[in-house]
């Protein structure tokens, strides 16, 4: 048997299945279309497993996904793909409607025709897991409690609506044709591999360069962080243990401010590779530059885990300030990857979405 992830090739999904592979004999079938967030370099070192077999296309392509289902008796699908950059949506929500709907509309459909046709035990074995955010709850209030399974669907920017109306999708599917689905909700996402347009690769990566440091607004906005190779852990734990039609959040019981996680980054900078003589800064905290608050932006998300932790004994292993040293020992030892990736077209985006 095999299991089809879709995406990955991004940041979480070569992870996930960089992890599997270490694990499992169990071969996957990787479906990307290569956006510009996906990237094969980030699965170099199993470019030649067998177990792992690339297929570049689109969730939204139902013949393919049909044939690929069927070729490979898939068993499972865990589905990561997706347009997921708050400020890419803003400025074109298009590719996220396309992608976030209609590409899981139709990844559904096919997958829905697939399942209708296996035999009954195998059926009854069949799961298609939703990698989801914690966006769709929207933004809660400093004192609120953090966000649980049962909380109402508030989504604020085109991104979240996209993934929201998805989440709703995969619901649906299940509960009119009995679709055996799982859907997971994680908060932000740190770790090996992840594009350098979130706040963590670029800081990392503007620091080295001696360049701003951008912050939104007054950088006192709250977000749960979880290490990226715990996330992969949760999402095999509810893969293997959780309730059919069930949904699960996941977080690292991290809260931080977006300046506090820039502190940090500064902070642990300064002590591996302290700022290069003929630069005209002592410290990195000094590159901090404030630039206009984005339109929207929610001011905390956090995360309950409590869930997955009491039904299927899921705990994160790593605490952020653990996380984020790993993390940054990452990118100082990948340098070569940042900057094959760093292309003319991505200096550009950062130039026009972050000018004071």
């Amino acid at each position: 048997m095999t299991i089809l992830v879709t995406g990955g090739a991004g940041f979480i999904g070569s992870n996930f299945i960089l992890d599997w592979l270490a694990l499992h004999d169990e071969p996957i079938v990787n479906l990307d279309n290569l956006t510009y967030a996906g990237n094969l370099q980030n699965l170099a070192s199993i470019a030649t497993d067998p177990k792992h077999i690339f297929v570049k296309g689109d969730i939204a392509d139902y013949d393919l996904v049909s044939a690929l289902l069927n070729k490979h008796q898939v068993r499972a699908i865990v589905n990561f793909a997706a347009e997921s950059h708050v400020d890419r949506s803003i400025h074109g929500p298009d590719d996220f409607i396309q992608t976030n709907i209609v590409g899981t509309f139709r990844l559904l459909e096919a997958v829905r025709y697939y399942w209708n046709e296996l035999t009954d035990q195998k059926k009854k074995d069949f799961r298609f897991l939703h990698v989801s955010t914690d966006e769709v709850y929207g933004s809660l209030a400093p004192a609120s409690p953090p966000f649980a399974e049962t909380n109402r669907y508030e989504p604020n920017s085109p991104y979240s609506a996209s993934k929201a109306a998805s989440d709703h999708l995969v619901r649906a599917y299940h509960h009119t044709y009995g679709l055996p689905v799982l859907t997971t909700n994680c908060s932000n996402n740190y770790g090996p591999y992840q594009f350098p347009e979130k706040l963590i690769p670029l800081c990392i990566h503007n620091a080295l360069a001696g360049k701003p440091l951008p912050i939104y607004g007054d950088g006192q906005q709250i977000r749960d962080w979880l290490y990226v190779a715990d996330h992969c852990s949760s999402i095999r734990s509810v893969l293997d243990g959780g309730h059919v039609g069930e949904v699960y959040n996941v977080g690292g019981w991290n809260e931080k401010t977006n300046l506090e996680v820039v502190h940090t980054i500064c902070d642990i900078l300064d002590e591996m590779v302290p700022p290069r003589s003929g630069f005209a800064f002592s410290t990195y905290r000094s590159l901090i530059t404030y630039v206009t608050d984005r339109p929207g932006h929610d001011r905390r998300y956090a995360i309950d885990a409590a869930k997955i932790e009491r039904e299927l004994d899921w705990q994160p292993a790593e605490n952020f300030t653990s996380g984020i040293r790993k993390t940054v020992a990452w990118y100082l030892d990948h340098q070569d990857w940042v900057a094959n990736i760093t292309s003319g077209a991505y200096r550009e985006w950062v130039e026009k979405q972050y000018k004071a």
